[in-house]
């Protein structure tokens, strides 16, 4: 009974999170939903600024700390390893929907590409970003990611087997495909509002500092084999090589 538990557990973390993704790109994009970076309630630019700034804080805190090592072993004294990834994933998906939720606009417009041809481009290039940044989770292990892969190995009572060191495909020529696939989803905008500015700032800068704690806990974790994979392949920009 524990293991269908887990399962449906699992299957529900995941759905939910795969929706609020599907929102998250709507929202990033303008399209047509209730609430996007430049529509939403209105608020006077020190309250808008603050509340932003605190979203997108909460959102980062709760995926730098979950996501260390050190988080994980308390953690897992508590919450059972099967679930553990689905529950960061929940806990994600919740500080993200809460950010689409309650983010205020700033509507003073940075830029405003009026050629059509240039702005459906620019508006292609995001959702190309976000494809990128969707596709490079299937080329590691997107269920194993995402907290499927381990409630299914539970179910079936296989142990999930401990991470293997890859590079296929985009991570051949960057180290950070889905970063890089984020960042061009969020500043790729034929309209720049100072929301979105703010939004694509804050996200960028917290990327970067995401990489940092990232691979560190790779290097621990891979040794040599990530040292030297860092040395041969760039960070974010595919024709520049690593120092």
């Amino acid at each position: 009974m524990g293991r269908i538990i887990a399962l449906i557990y699992g299957l529900f973390c995941y759905a939910l999170f795969f929706l609020t993704f599907l929102y998250a790109i709507a929202f990033v994009g303008n399209f047509y939903v209730p609430r996007t970076i430049d529509v939403g309630p209105q608020a006077p630019l020190t309250e808008a600024l603050i509340v932003n700034l605190v979203l997108m804080s909460l959102f980062a805190i709760q995926h730098s700390v979950m996501a260390r090592p050190q988080f994980k072993a308390w953690w897992t004294q508590f919450v059972p390893k099967a679930v553990e990834r689905s529950t960061y994933v929940l806990l994600a998906t919740a500080a993200l929907a809460l950010l689409c939720w309650q983010w205020r606009p700033i509507p003073a417009v940075v830029w405003h590409i009026h050629n059509p041809g240039i702005a459906n481009v620019l508006a292609g290039l995001s959702l190309i970003g976000w494809l990128i940044a969707l596709a490079s989770t299937f080329m590691i292990n997107h269920f194993e990611l995402f907290g499927l892969y381990q409630v299914a190995r539970n179910f079936t009572g296989l142990a999930t087997p401990p991470t293997k060191f890859k590079t296929p495909l985009l991570y051949n020529f960057v180290r950070h495909p889905l970063y890089l696939g984020f960042i061009i989803a969020f500043w790729a905008t034929p309209v720049m509002t100072a929301g979105h500015l703010l939004f694509a700032a804050v996200t960028t800068a917290y990327i970067f500092v995401g990489i940092l704690l990232e691979e560190r806990d790779l290097v621990d974790l891979f040794g040599e084999d990530y040292r030297h994979y860092r040395k041969r392949v760039s960070m974010l920009v595919p024709w520049r090589r690593s120092a």
